[in-house]
């Protein structure tokens, strides 16, 4: 079972304060330990001072010239231990060398048995032994070996009480902060489930330019509101786009089609002459081919980028024939207008054949279209890594207002420039057309014009289109 966001945080916050708790008490353990065995080791080696300052007093009270001659006793041991209240807890037993070992002498009565290892002479300074701390100091100039033990059980009833105590507040602090984890983590989200819940609205309603709450805030949950709002209104731009463009296609493919079927139906109606037949079949042909016209225009707005092709593509040979095109158009209707190309040199990139020939194609049939008997001018240029085509005319331009439009799908100016003398018909596709086709391969189409002086559309291609959109199309 996947748990929710709410939970998992309070799980997190929960882990935390236990690892958090069980570092606190590692290291409190470690310290008080450590505290406690210096302060009974300090009080031991304080000890031993004095039992040996002491037991060396009243040895050198007695008779004899030396150790042997000295009378070391049980009792003797416990009258010099019990003179002292620093003395009076420890144990203690002294030990001569005989024969090459260290024997005991005397000891007191409660000395510890786990303590009868002799080995244990060989382990200097301070050590641990069970439940005792012992250590080992020489006496009259190294006659005789002193062992004093001191009880170190508080060491161990330190260490059970802290364990105890950690048992019982470690399932504490945990409960606490799953608690208080809980809490504030479901007052951390209340702000992300007012999103989601707004969120889920525009979803299922149709107003995407609302304004989500929390969007004017600066923290990480108004970035994502703020976010989330303008992927909405990319997402309204775009089906308002969408929309319109529709109802512009709709629209234009209505009104062929509705010339074709009058045509039809108009030479159907009574028998006519073959001449008649051949003239409404001509006229049927031409409403056909706009349609198909319009039908290619529509696909390749609409192409994908990942059914781009990326291939070299020579542009010099893609406007040759566009000027060719365009010339015998132009012979075709009777307007022979003058279209010149420009390209000293072979200028090639990597792209879609099809769709930058169409684009080429469509910058100078609108020039022809659009400046009768104007001078056209076709350039082909490296520009840094890519190219550069540029389609000139020096008929009478347009206006700042219709400038700023060009280029919208279906968009046609008014009569001072939408002279057909092709006879072709136009949708407002071509620059359209020409500009989707510069941003699939990551290029641009710049527009310049001013009235009376001429048209120039300039279409910009990089040598290799952007990693994006190489990406896009794998």
């Amino acid at each position: 079972m996947k748990l929710t966001l709410r939970a998992r945080l309070a799980l997190w916050a929960a882990l935390a304060t236990g690892v958090a708790v069980l570092l606190v008490a590692a290291g409190l353990y470690f310290s008080v330990n450590d505290l406690l065995r210096r302060a009974q080791e300090d009080r031991l080696q304080g000890s031993v001072t004095a039992l040996q300052t002491r037991l060396e007093d009243t040895l050198r009270r007695q008779p004899g010239a030396d150790l042997l001659g000295y009378t070391i006793t049980p009792d003797l041991l416990e009258r010099v231990a019990d003179q002292d209240a620093s003395t009076r807890n420890v144990e203690v037993r002294v030990l001569v060398p005989q024969g090459g070992q260290w024997v005991v002498v005397a000891t007191t009565a409660r000395f510890p048995e786990n303590l009868n290892d002799l080995r244990d002479l060989r382990r200097p300074g301070i050590f641990v032994s069970g439940s005792h701390l012992t250590l080992f100091r020489p006496l009259l100039r190294g006659q005789a070996l002193m062992q004093v033990a001191s009880d170190a059980r508080i060491l161990g009833d330190a260490e059970r009480a802290f364990t105890r105590a950690l048992s019982a507040l470690l399932p504490l602090a945990l409960l606490l902060s799953l608690l208080i984890g809980w809490s504030v983590a479901g007052r951390l989200l209340r702000p992300v489930r007012a999103l989601e819940n707004a969120a889920r609205q525009v979803g299922e309603g149709s107003d995407l330019r609302r304004t989500l709450p929390g969007s004017d805030e600066s923290d990480e949950l108004g970035r994502l509101a703020h976010t989330l709002q303008r992927s909405y209104a990319r997402l309204a731009d775009a089906r308002d786009r969408e929309q319109a463009f529709l109802r512009a296609a709709a629209h234009d493919l209505r009104s062929p089609l509705a010339a074709l079927t009058a045509r039809v139906e108009g030479s159907l109606a009574r028998d006519r002459d073959p001449d008649r037949y051949r003239a409404d079949l001509r006229e049927i042909g031409t409403d056909i081919t706009r349609l198909s016209t319009l039908a290619n225009h529509l696909l390749l707005l609409a192409r994908d980028p990942g059914a781009m092709q990326h291939a070299p593509v020579p542009l010099r040979d893609l406007a040759a024939d566009a000027v060719d095109r365009a010339r015998e158009l132009g012979e075709q209707t009777g307007d022979l207008a003058d279209v010149d190309l420009i390209a000293p040199t072979p200028v090639t990139v990597q792209g879609d054949r099809v769709l930058l020939g169409q684009a080429i194609w469509n910058l100078t049939v609108n020039a022809v279209k659009h400046a009768p008997g104007a001078t056209v001018t076709v350039t082909v240029e490296p520009a840094g890594t890519g190219a550069r085509v540029t389609v000139q005319d020096d008929g009478p331009g347009v206006d700042a207002a219709t400038l700023a439009r060009l280029g919208e799908a279906f968009y046609r100016p008014d009569a001072s420039r939408t002279a057909d003398p092709t006879g072709t018909g136009g949708h407002g596709l071509g620059l359209a057309l020409a500009r989707r086709a510069a941003d699939l391969h990551g290029g641009t189409l710049t527009l310049d014009s001013a009235p009376g002086q001429g048209f120039r559309a300039t279409l910009t291609v990089p040598g290799t289109p952007p990693a994006n959109l190489l990406r896009s199309a794998q």
